[in-house]
């Protein structure tokens, strides 16, 4: 299985094909409005306008799985994002990222990049998951790592397709 057989809905209902990505370089996060890292989305909306435009997409996947930090709705996420750090990357449907109902996608994230001596569970909100151009994971970041310090794995990931062979 690929990340690109995945599915996921959409903050807004529609249901999306993770393969509409392929090609871009994913940086993939489960995020929480009411949580400590939450102003990371200004960190993650800074990594978005500075590399959409050479293939680059950061995914947002709301989850309430941890401290009860992302109690609202889609749509109060959904404005909660747009309102307070002016998002324009993708935001998903909320859902879970550990246990039995864990989302498919996360399952897969998990188990291509564990995280380490504690496991390959996700332990809070924020963990970043940065995936290449063909689909795979590259690396895993904790919640506390800030999105402008993953700006370098970010460009080494977009310049594999320049590089000639």
């Amino acid at each position: 299985m690929s990340i690109f057989d995945i599915t996921a809905q959409r903050n807004t209902g529609d249901t999306q094909s993770l393969g509409d990505y392929r090609g871009k370089v994913l940086l993939i996060v489960n995020t929480a409005s009411r949580c400590g890292f939450t102003p990371q989305y200004k960190g993650l909306q800074a990594l978005q306008d500075r590399f959409a435009a050479h293939g680059f997409s950061v995914l947002a996947f709301p989850c309430n799985q941890f401290g009860h930090q992302e109690p609202g709705s889609d749509a109060e996420i959904r404005s909660f994002c747009e309102t307070n750090y002016r998002t324009s990357f993708p935001l998903f449907a909320k859902i879970d990222v550990n246990g039995p109902r864990a989302h498919r996608l996360f399952v897969h994230l998990k188990a291509q990049k564990g995280g380490g001596l504690l496991g390959s569970a996700i332990k809070w909100n924020f963990t970043k998951f940065l995936v290449g151009r063909d689909g795979t994971v590259l690396d895993r970041f904790a919640p506390t790592t800030a999105p402008d310090s993953i700006a370098p794995r970010i460009e080494a990931a977009l310049a594999i397709r320049a590089t000639p062979s």
